[in-house]
């Protein structure tokens, strides 16, 4: 998905990229309104698309920073803010883009990044922009209804899973409102919603290893219709789970973040060469 007034120089809106044009200017008020753009800010848009969001928050941020991925559009980007020497554009897929290379540019200590993130690349970008979080401020996205509820979702929901585990280990997750599939051109068939990621000053729970823990709860949502005893018995018998907090008949949306946490502990230290 991309932001953007309605195409005005025969762009036509690209599916390989996910493009849905932003329009609406209530919904746009809405996000610049939960952003609450500062003078101060180095502010990153992901996908600005046609510039709709972009051209509310240039003006009252130090610099803007864009990631573009389709090369169409950066033509329209450069003449629409020629006159704004805070703005800079970068070239590159955000999947793989090294959003380090911003601050070493523009100078500054954190990022505040914002995006209607493509839906069909939003957990693995997600997860990118994670490896970053020691630059990041704070993160707002526009995403699909159900990616934010998934990022959301407490235990034993039916959203909880992976993503929300993960985001929740690192940030804390505010969703805001949503966003009706008319507030684009074209309509997606989904609705969408915005939401709020604040890396946490120190996460709410410790683990030696956050890596392994990201690969034991891939391992047990891999299989979230089994029990932890099934989905998890390569890496840990009943008494490890039992010694976690854990019921083994549970399934995976029932373990907790932070019975995640102690059973990944418990495990590197059973076999140091697990993390």
């Amino acid at each position: 998905m991309a932001s953007g007034r309605k195409p005005s120089f025969g762009h036509q809106p690209r599916k390989r990229f996910g493009q849905n044009f932003l329009h609406d200017p209530h919904i746009i008020d809405g996000i610049v309104r939960a952003i609450r753009p500062q003078p101060t800010d180095i502010l990153v848009e992901i996908g600005p698309g046609l510039g709709a969001i972009t051209e509310q928050l240039v003006d009252q941020v130090g610099q803007m920073a864009v990631v573009e991925l389709d090369r169409d559009l950066i033509p329209h980007l450069k003449i629409s803010f020629a006159t704004r020497k805070n703005f800079h554009i970068y070239e590159g897929d955000a999947l793989k883009f090294d959003f380090r290379r911003i601050l070493a540019d523009l100078g500054g200590e954190r990022l505040r990044i914002v995006g209607n993130l493509p839906y069909n690349i939003s957990t693995p970008l997600l997860f990118h922009l994670l490896t970053f979080l020691p630059l990041v401020q704070d993160m707002h996205f526009m995403l699909q209804k159900e990616v934010v509820d998934r990022l959301a979702a407490g235990v034993g929901d039916d959203a909880y899973g992976r993503l929300g585990i993960m985001v929740q280990y690192y940030c804390q997750v505010e969703p805001l409102f949503q966003v009706p599939p008319t507030a684009f051109d074209p309509p997606p068939k989904v609705d969408s919603a915005i939401v709020r990621l604040t890396p946490h000053a120190t996460p709410p729970v410790t683990t030696a290893s956050p890596a392994a823990l990201g690969k034991l709860v891939t391992q047990a949502f891999s299989q979230r219709r089994k029990t932890v005893r099934n989905a998890l018995k390569s890496v840990a018998n009943d008494a490890l789970l039992v010694q976690a907090g854990i019921n083994p008949e549970h399934r995976p949306e029932q373990i907790a973040l932070r019975e995640y946490a102690t059973l990944n502990d418990l495990i590197l230290a059973a076999s140091p060469d697990a993390g």
